[in-house]
């Protein structure tokens, strides 16, 4: 708790003391490395390890449940867990159940976060929101509450929800296998509403008012929306948002 107060301290007197370059960037410096040990001091009490215990899945499926890896590996991120921003935490996101799973503070167990308590995420150049699809206008899209990994953030936003489903191979020349099978589905966020896109035509009639321009950049620059789809989806709205300025 002392600990605690004198970070609070030092976040007070930031927000009401001169400082000079210096003595700020030493003063941020003194106030992360206070954090990261008072993360250390509270251990398992802290909030994060409050979820549920992970299961490994049956070790006979060839491939994994995990997003962006193709071998089960841990990896520093940051969460947002009951409002408290917590970083440099080891962790995998599992699609298939779309879960944020951490490993524990004892370096062994693995641990997966309450998903409705975890606002955001991010790691390996990745950046995953929760949308709850109740309290959102999206019409038919068909989006659904869960983790979207924020490919674009802007005026308008472009969003991918990737998704693994579990398929056993019906091949009789060979012995039967089962695999998860990765897929992907794309919505994009145009003021208060959100749209489900894929193709480019279905990126153009959303951002009809901008359709001509958009088409004339998208050729000017030699961007081939089939060849890497999510790449032009971003370009076209990084551009968009430049149209509308």
């Amino acid at each position: 708790m002392s600990m605690l107060c004198f970070l609070s301290t030092l976040l007070i007197g930031k927000s009401f003391g001169q400082t000079t370059p210096v003595d700020s960037a030493v003063l941020q410096n003194s106030i992360a490395q206070i954090t990261s040990n008072f993360y250390k001091a509270i251990g398992e009490e802290s909030r994060l390890y409050n979820g549920h215990e992970f299961l490994p899945y049956d070790p006979h499926i060839k491939t994994n449940a995990l997003y962006p890896y193709d071998e089960k590996s841990w990896e520093p991120g940051m969460v947002t867990y009951d409002g408290i921003v917590y970083k440099n935490v080891p962790m995998m996101y599992d699609v298939y159940k779309d879960i944020v799973i951490v490993l524990l503070y004892n370096k062994f167990s693995m641990f997966n976060l309450v998903s409705n308590r975890v606002h955001d995420f991010s790691f390996s150049n990745h950046y995953f929101i929760r949308i709850d699809a109740d309290q959102v206008n999206n019409g038919e899209t068909g989006l659904t509450t869960g983790f979207y990994d924020q490919l674009y953030g802007g005026k308008i936003w472009i969003f991918a929800k990737r998704k693994k489903t579990i398929q056993n191979s019906s091949n009789a020349a060979a012995a039967p296998e089962t695999n998860f099978i990765e897929s992907n589905e794309y919505y994009l966020k145009k003021g208060n509403a959100y749209y489900k896109i894929g193709s480019k035509g279905s990126v153009l009639k959303v951002l009809k008012d901008k359709k001509k321009e958009l088409q004339q950049f998208l050729k000017q620059n030699s961007i081939n929306y089939s060849d890497n789809p999510e790449d032009a989806m971003v370009k076209m709205a990084s551009y968009y948002d430049h149209l509308t300025n």
